[in-house]
């Protein structure tokens, strides 16, 4: 029987996990995992309303977010935003190598800092779980070693700089959770090559057999579903290889399609805006001088 689990402040995590152990700080808290006793019996689906970073190893381990089967026996970070669900079922076997950490912190910590407008930077909150980052050994220990960090200064009394060191710490623990993404983007770069090829034909077979007036502009979540990858992960991914995301590719292909339709047809501009999708035809005015330089009107009269 799957049971759901909603987890609201930071002191649910302790008691989940049936940590005998005193909270330092109401919205941050960083557990040492070879302490957890995991039991878990069936099918538990977990969401929590605060960020929640996880490193784990494990001989056997069944987790899954959306769906989809993941392996940890490595060892890799999964980031998950307020909100996100992550499954366990009873296959987990208790292992006396289980290892790792989690940290786990709410909105409301960083919500008055700097860091909270960056937060929207961190695009791998919003991967799959299938995208989580695979550590080297180095970039284990550097983010274990940031993580330590924090949990030493929340074992020291609080005082007015408490808060920006704690907050600092994440940043720096964020920023190289990019920098080491980025990394596994470089390395990973054949399967890359072979997304950006699959959406290039998508794209182009999209445009070419007329789906366009079927079903409407294709969306990025469209594309993400094709090439079986989360919205973030796919642009981040595209962006890497190719300078563009993945909305830029949609709007390269429309872009073609309205020139295609502005020479080789008499309709008027309007009519061409509704045939690619447009709602509003002002709206595909700007979006055309956006990316070409000039408006529809003038493209057409200069050639």
């Amino acid at each position: 029987m799957s049971v759901f689990i909603h987890l609201q402040t930071v002191s649910d995590v302790f008691k989940f996990f049936q940590l005998d152990q005193k909270i330092h700080h109401p919205l941050i808290a960083v557990v040492d995992f070879s302490r957890v006793n995991e039991q878990i019996n069936g099918e538990t689906r977990i969401s929590a309303d605060f960020y929640t970073l996880i490193f784990k190893n494990y001989n056997r381990n069944n987790i899954k977010y959306g769906r989809k089967l993941i392996d940890f026996q490595d060892g890799s970070l999964i980031c998950m935003a307020p909100g996100q669900i992550l499954e366990l079922d009873n296959d987990v076997e208790e292992s006396p190598e289980m290892m790792g950490w989690g940290l786990f912190f709410h909105p409301d910590l960083i919500r008055a800092t700097s860091l909270n407008d960056k937060m929207k930077d961190y695009s791998f909150f919003s991967y799959q779980m299938s995208e989580s980052l695979h550590l080297s050994e180095k970039e284990k220990q550097i983010l274990y070693e940031t993580v330590t960090k924090i949990d030493i200064e929340l074992q020291e009394n609080i005082d007015a700089h408490s808060q920006a060191i704690i907050v600092s710490t994440i940043e720096l623990l964020l920023n190289y959770c990019s920098r080491f993404y980025g990394r596994q983007f470089i390395t990973r770069k054949n399967s890359n090559n072979s997304v950006v090829a699959q959406i290039e034909k998508i794209l182009s077979g999209y445009f070419k057999n007329n789906q366009l007036k079927e079903q409407g502009l294709p969306s990025v979540k469209f594309l993400a579903e094709q090439v079986h990858l989360s919205p973030g992960y796919l642009s981040d991914l595209l962006k890497k290889e190719t300078g563009r995301n993945t909305q830029d590719h949609i709007h390269l292909y429309l872009i073609e399609e309205a020139k295609n339709m502005l020479l080789n047809s008499d309709g008027s501009v309007a009519e061409i805006a509704y045939r690619l999708g447009f709602e509003y035809p002002q709206y595909f005015n700007k979006l055309f001088k956006q990316k070409t330089g000039k408006t529809p009107v003038e493209f057409r009269s200069m050639n």
